[in-house]
Formats: C-alpha cells, sequence, structure tokens
C-alpha cells in the first residue's frame, strides 16, 4: 500500500509571484523510512505542512492511506492528521505548562482511534516510550520547561508515536544535537516505527544520517520551482 502519493502538487505562500514547490510526483509506500534533504528556504518545511493538512495546496492531489486528503473539509483533515499522522515539529511544539506525561498523551485526547488501538492503556504506553526513547521516569512529572533540549525532543518523539500512526513525520527533529546523539536518536525513532509498522519521512540538511534510511530523495530534484529558479 502507497502511505503518500502525490501528484501534481502546487503551492506558494500568499504574496509570492511564482509557486514555492511544484511536484509532478512522489510515492512512499507502506513501511518505507525516508529521509528527505534540501537546503534551508527550499520549501521542506512547507510540503511537510500540505502532507500533513495545516495548509492547502494551490493545484493538485495528494492522497493519504489511500484516501483523497487534500480534498477533505478542514475538519475532517484535521481528525485524520489526529488518527493517523505523528508529528515532530522542528521545535517541538511542547506545551509548557502540562507535565512531560501529559505532553505524551496529547494526541489521544484527540483521537480515538489512537486510545482503541492501545485497548485503553494509554499511560502504560507512555510509559514505555518514555523508557524506550532513553527519559529517566522521573521526568514524568516535570513541567517542559525543566528539561534539556535533548529531553524534550524525546519527549517530542514519544508524544508523536503514541497510538501507532502508520505515518510519523518528522521534521529537522536532530537539529540542536551533536552528530552521535543525532544517529543514537534516529536508531530509537526507527525501531519504534518497526514495532508498530509506522512510515517514517524524516526531512533535515544533514546528509550524514542518509545511510541510516531505506530511501533518500534530495526536494530540489523532486521540485520542479527549484530547478527553475536554478535556470
Amino acid at each position: 500500500m502507497n502511505v503518500i502519493e502525490v501528484s501534481n502538487l502546487s503551492f506558494r505562500w500568499p504574496g509570492q509571484e511564482r509557486p514555492l514547490l511544484d511536484i509532478p510526483s512522489l510515492t512512499i509506500r507502506q513501511g518505507e523510512k525516508v529521509f528527505l534533504k534540501g537546503p534551508s528556504g527550499s520549501g521542506k518545511s512547507s510540503l511537510l505542512g500540505l502532507l500533513a493538512g495545516i495548509t492547502e495546496p494551490d493545484a493538485g492531489e495528494i492522497i493519504l492511506l489511500e484516501h483523497p486528503f487534500s480534498t477533505l473539509k478542514p475538519t475532517r483533515r484535521d481528525q485524520f492528521r489526529a488518527n493517523h499522522i505523528g508529528y515532530i515539529f522542528q521545535m517541538f511544539n511542547l506545551l509548557p505548562y502540562l507535565s512531560v506525561l501529559d505532553n505524551v498523551l496529547l494526541p489521544c485526547r484527540f483521537s480515538p482511534r489512537r486510545t482503541q488501538k492501545l485497548n485503553g492503556a494509554m499511560t502504560q504506553e507512555a510509559r514505555r516510550l518514555i523508557k524506550q526513547l532513553h527519559l529517566p521516569e522521573s521526568t514524568l512529572t516535570q513541567p517542559i520547561n525543566t528539561l534539556s533540549i535533548g529531553q524534550q525532543q524525546r519527549v517530542a518523539a514519544a508524544r508523536a508515536l503514541i497510538g501507532q500512526p502508520e505515518l510519523l513525520i518528522a521534521d529537522e527533529p536532530t537539529s540542536a544535537l551533536d552528530h552521535d546523539n543525532r544517529e543514537a536518536f534516529v536508531q530509537l525513532l526507527m525501531d519504534e516505527c518497526d514495532k508498530s509498522g509506522t512510515t517514517l519521512l524524516f526531512v533535515s540538511h544533514d546528509a550524514t544520517l542518509e545511510p541510516l534510511f531505506d530511501r533518500h530523495l534530495a526536494l530540489n530534484n523532486l521540485n520542479r520551482a527549484a530547478q527553475r529558479s536554478a535556470l
């Protein structure tokens, strides 16, 4: 099964004369771990926003898990994202007024499907993920703003993974780590994806991480808008 199918995708921000993204096709199959690279400003985060339904394309089609995702109404897209997509934001987007445990559990509050997949054992799964991602159990009740950047990164990963989403999108999640810790973190992500059958789309400008993935793509090779601007 194809988890992501993109065809003739075009997107520009308001006020832009030319499209930032013009992607004729992109396909990612179930269980793949794909590394997408591109320089800063190339549209990586914009593409992820489209794939997550946070923004809408100007033209073209996005099919996720064989559903016509880009044509859904905003509320339906939001529910689809809550049920099927885990997202690790570049700046983590954790809620400072919640504890580590409550941050990890947050997706289950919005998705009965994730809760059902865990047979109601949300807290047990949150604790397991926190342990697997090498966070001390003592952090469970701590406010997020008392944690280091590396620890916050792991909380963001646990939050994205809880409830076994079919697709995990990671936007530059290792940018604050040194190289050795980056590799270790990516391997932890992959191990959890293997356990749940989750497809991973990992976006970074750090090409040294490429060998860890099944497949690697360069956004500039996919994006006709970037090719035209280079002429």
